[in-house]
């Protein structure tokens, strides 16, 4: 696959590293951290430097309870940082949004893949949280730009279904703790999501999507519960052989890490690298993670004594 000017082997025998950079005042793990441009550029190096092969861009935190932003004001926050990379490295970047129009000015200023964490399931709402794509989908910028797309299955209520529940005074969000009664049956659960996977890329497809710019994400944390989370996991590399499209893994220092150790989210790394491991062994190539130096690492280890 070709994502931007470097083309990735994707035959399952090396696993890439996408890096993230939230410029977001309140992201879960870094929320405030690289808001300063200057801040980002220098992370961006650092990341580089330590085996990033993605830059992964967010400009709104899709954290639980996640404070929505304008398509304006995401735009400003993540394009001045996109072009600013561009004229000093030479490296791909994805920009994590869930807004078409945000995503069209990204590529504009040099971004070379869409990371949705609706999966192109926004284009069929008629309400979608935010003024200014209703007559623009995801799909539609995808095919007109033609850069490879992320899609990421999520369990959470859409903006639409949220907007009902508010109103009903429901809760939005399930706990990550609270059991959904998956625990009878994990592999069931994993064998559905495959399947409903197939069903978000096969949607894009039919939207005009080319099935090789398309990499999928079941969505570690969006709106599952703890057994959920664990079911991916533990059913992984089925995932990988039953999917027929590459598979990235983004766990990086979440919840169920930390009620799995019982940790905060800065004591997360060594449940991330545990988890990062297993993608690698899954046949997944690419993990999104926020400690590129050590997962890195981790992965070369891994590597090295799987092909000696």
């Amino acid at each position: 696959m070709k994502i931007g000017s470097r083309q990735f082997d994707l035959n399952g025998n090396h696993t890439y590293i996408m890096g993230i950079l939230n410029v977001t005042p309140d992201s879960f793990s870094d929320g405030g951290s690289y808001c300063d441009k200057d801040v980002a550029l220098k992370h961006v190096e650092e990341m580089l430097e330590n085996g990033a092969d993605i830059i992964d861009i967010g400009g709104e935190s899709t954290r639980p309870g996640f404070q929505k932003v304008s398509p304006s004001e995401e735009t400003e926050r993540v394009c001045s940082v996109i072009s600013s990379i561009k004229e000093r490295f030479d490296v791909p970047i994805s920009i994590d949004s869930y807004k078409a129009c945000v995503a069209e000015e990204a590529i504009k200023s040099g971004a070379d893949v869409i990371n949705d964490v609706w999966g192109f399931k926004l284009d069929n709402c008629s309400y979608k949280g935010y003024d200014g794509d209703e007559n623009r989908t995801m799909a539609s910028v995808a095919v007109k730009t033609g850069v490879p797309v992320i899609l990421m299955h999520s369990a959470r209520p859409t903006p639409e279904e949220e907007k009902k529940l508010a109103e009903e005074g429901a809760t939005i969000h399930v706990p990550a703790s609270e059991s959904s009664g998956v625990a009878r049956d994990m592999k069931q659960y994993a064998d559905d999501l495959n399947k409903q996977i197939i069903e978000m890329a096969e949607s894009a497809v039919k939207a005009g999507v080319l099935k090789e710019n398309i990499i999928v994400d079941p969505g570690v944390g969006f709106g599952r519960t703890q057994e959920e989370n664990l079911a991916i996991m533990k059913y992984l590399k089925d995932m990988c052989e039953a999917v027929p499209y590459p598979v990235l893994l983004g766990t990086s220092r979440k919840t169920f890490i930390g009620n799995a150790l019982d940790l905060p989210v800065n004591e997360r790394e060594e449940g991330t690298l545990v988890t990062t491991i297993m993608a690698a062994q899954a046949g997944c190539p690419f993990v999104r993670v926020h400690d590129v130096k050590m997962n890195a690492r981790a992965l070369k280890m891994y590597e090295t004594i799987i092909n000696c």
